[in-house]
């Protein structure tokens, strides 16, 4: 018994630094980039440039995360090439140097995001457990968020983040191999998505609203309501503390279908940037980034769970955090555009837009038939 504890433990451990260790870089990385970048175009596509790297990678990575049954791997290397490439930040002084190490930190976080998520499911043996560990990826981004906001410093965080990185690794090396079958085959990628089209589409269209809120949302509240950087910290944290409340319900307490919670989750993100658009200081958007919290922990666990229970984990897995990443390159860009040309509440009525769109399509999945093969 205090093996498996201890397995729950270690697996919490890392998933806690590896995302700590991305979110203290990821929230300010607007006003990081605003500080070199000649106009805020430029700054959406630093933003994107993260996200585009981990594409290529993840899916990838995920794929033969799957294919050579070897988890661990992937989840070490990726903890030492991220302590590497967050590090190098602290030199960008540029928007070329910026650009190159954001690419690089895209590739290092792509090559574990799905290889620990699936270690983390097959560790709890899929039973509701699992979504309690996968809940300290959102508290990582609290603790990472909090950090950024102590910290108060652009180029400090850089250091803290790559420490996080390195401690996450020490504890991947505890981490035990678990027997996991091989998933060798052709076009296991398109089938996946082909299979579960309304769930990833409707996925990308929401996130893509999301991100380009996210790209302006910390200078909009430092630019217009003149909140401090640990301020634009508080409202995060407002985000990450309840999504990990919630996904911590859901071990036992929120016993729905996962399809219906995925529903949920797209639904309740309109509600968020109708919020975003009327407020008149910073503080307000605390309510509205609890709100946030509460859909993706809704999205997230019931997506994710969902096409584990039905496909190739780490692969489906990867293409569920890959069409994240794609909404995250197309998001920044469009944000970009839009306040370049407008002003920043203008990028938030297109957000409501498109997380409209999303919960119409996500409407329409259907849940899996009890006694269909996975492929």
């Amino acid at each position: 018994m205090s093996h498996k504890i201890g397995l729950s433990n270690l697996v919490r451990g890392s998933t806690f630094f590896q995302h700590s260790g991305i979110a203290i870089t990821f929230v300010f990385m607007p006003i990081i980039a605003s500080g070199v970048a000649e106009s805020v175009f430029e700054i959406g596509i630093i933003v994107a440039a993260f996200a585009f790297a981990q594409i290529l990678t993840e899916t990838y990575f995920g794929r033969m995360s799957d294919r050579k049954a070897k988890r661990l791997l992937f989840i070490r290397v990726g903890f030492i090439l991220c302590a590497l490439t967050f590090g190098l930040h602290y030199f960008a002084d540029n928007t070329t140097y910026l650009l190159i190490a954001r690419i690089g930190a895209g590739i290092s976080s792509g090559i574990m995001i799905p290889p620990m998520l699936a270690y983390a499911y097959e560790a709890g043996k899929g039973k509701s457990k699992v979504a309690s560990v996968i809940s300290f990826h959102a508290l990582g981004w609290l603790a990472g968020i909090v950090a950024a906001g102590f910290a108060n410093d652009e180029r400090l965080i850089f250091v803290i983040s790559s420490g996080f990185f390195i401690i996450g690794f020490l504890i991947s090396l505890k981490l035990p191999k678990l027997q996991t079958t091989k998933i060798v085959g052709k076009g296991i990628i398109k089938k996946i998505i082909v299979k579960n089209k309304f769930l990833f589409s409707s996925l990308l269209i929401r996130h893509v609203g999301a991100a380009a809120a996210w790209t302006i949302l910390p200078i909009m509240l430092m630019e217009y309501f003149g909140a401090e950087l640990y301020q634009v910290s508080i409202v995060y944290v407002a985000n990450t503390l309840t999504a990990f409340l919630v996904m911590n319900l859901m071990s036992n307490k929120i016993q729905i279908k996962n399809i219906t919670k995925f529903k949920i989750g797209i639904g309740m993100t309109v509600i968020v940037f109708v919020g975003l658009s009327m407020i008149t200081d910073w503080w307000m958007a605390m309510p509205f980034m609890a709100i946030v919290g509460c859909s993706w922990a809704f999205l997230f666990i019931g997506g994710n769970f969902h096409l584990m229970e039905n496909n190739p984990r780490s692969t489906s897995t990867a293409i569920f955090s890959s069409t994240l990443a794609i909404s995250t390159v197309i998001g920044p860009v469009i944000a970009g555009a839009i306040a370049y040309y407008t002003d920043y509440t203008i990028v938030m009525y297109f957000s409501i837009i498109m997380t409209l769109l999303a919960f119409i399509i996500s409407s329409k999945m259907q849940s899996e038939k009890p006694n269909e093969v996975p492929i």
